[in-house]
């Protein structure tokens, strides 16, 4: 049989009101118009769905089983609806973002934040990797977008949006006290124990780049998971630490470690937002960016 779907709609609402004027009203449309679609529900189907009552109809045995079926399906189906209404409003929901422990902290923390003050209902899912890693979760479709650190390559599919700017640097403490007062030309840098992230990151891949591009090779003594932990090893003088600022700015503002004044400047980076460049955004993710975009605009 194939039967129109919004037969059994009407159906749904005439067994479930026991009334053909009082279905009609709930669905606005006129009393006509619902007896006419049962009547050819009832013709397709073969059988009577409905006895009419002094107070309106009620169900056959038939109809009885029909509308089990009917009222499961139906009801799952306005149970699917609410929940979509509940997400495009931000009562329900899930929001999925991939970031590295740097972008967390020093940007993405503060936003989080206010997001989940604002619609608590929603959930909060971070997945915390390196920019490689956030990037391919995102065209897998594990997250709905990233926050990463730039540069931002090989990616055409990815749309890049700048949202804070970040520097790069070197500190060390008192065992290095040597190269404090004196600008350090960058080939020195090849002589003195280095302490990196480790090489799947971003920001590892693009201090060897521009060290690469002056001419300079360097090969580390100690390469560590987290810029954290860099700073720790730098505060207990293990070697000259390669680090985003901000994570050394405590300990360079205490007087723990010292920044070193390296002869060519590095470049500044960024801290990006990153989607998939034809990539539906749940409303949830669109509400965040729009904070974050509002807010450093």
């Amino acid at each position: 049989m194939n039967i129109n779907l919004e037969y059994y709609k009407i159906f749904y609402y005439v067994a479930r009101q026991g009334s053909v004027t009082a279905a009609a009203a709930e669905l606005s449309v006129s009393q006509p118009a619902v007896s006419q679609a049962i009547k050819a529900l009832e013709h397709a189907v073969g059988i009577p769905l409905f006895v009419r009552t002094g107070k309106g109809v009620r169900l056959t045995p038939a109809g009885e089983i029909l509308y089990s079926y009917v009222q499961n399906g139906y009801e799952t189906i306005l149970r699917g609806e609410k929940k979509l209404r509940e997400m495009k409003g931000l009562e329900s929901g899930e929001l999925r973002i991939g970031a590295s422990d740097m972008t967390l902290r020093f940007f993405l923390l503060p936003y989080l934040q206010r997001f989940h003050e604002a619609y608590p209902k929603i959930k909060l899912t971070v997945t915390n990797g390196p920019t490689p890693e956030t990037l391919r979760y995102m065209q897998e479709g594990r997250i709905d977008f990233g926050v990463v650190t730039s540069p931002v390559t090989g990616h055409e599919e990815v749309s890049v949006f700048p949202v804070r700017p970040i520097r790069d640097t070197f500190v060390a403490g008192y065992k290095f006290w040597e190269y404090k007062n004196r600008i350090i030309p960058l080939k020195e840098l090849a002589d003195v124990p280095l302490i990196c992230l480790e090489k799947n990151t971003s920001t590892r891949r693009y201090m060897d780049q521009f060290l690469k591009a002056s001419g300079v090779l360097v090969h580390p003594e100690i390469e560590l998971a987290t810029s954290d932990m860099i700073v720790q090893f730098a505060k207990r003088n293990l070697g000259v630490a390669s680090v985003v600022y901000d994570f050394a700015r405590e300990a360079l503002e205490s007087g723990e470690l010292f920044e070193l004044k390296i002869q060519k400047k590095i470049p500044e980076r960024s801290i990006c937002i990153v989607q998939g460049s034809h990539a539906t955004l749940s409303s949830a993710a669109q509400k965040l960016i729009e904070l974050i975009r509002e807010d450093i605009s």
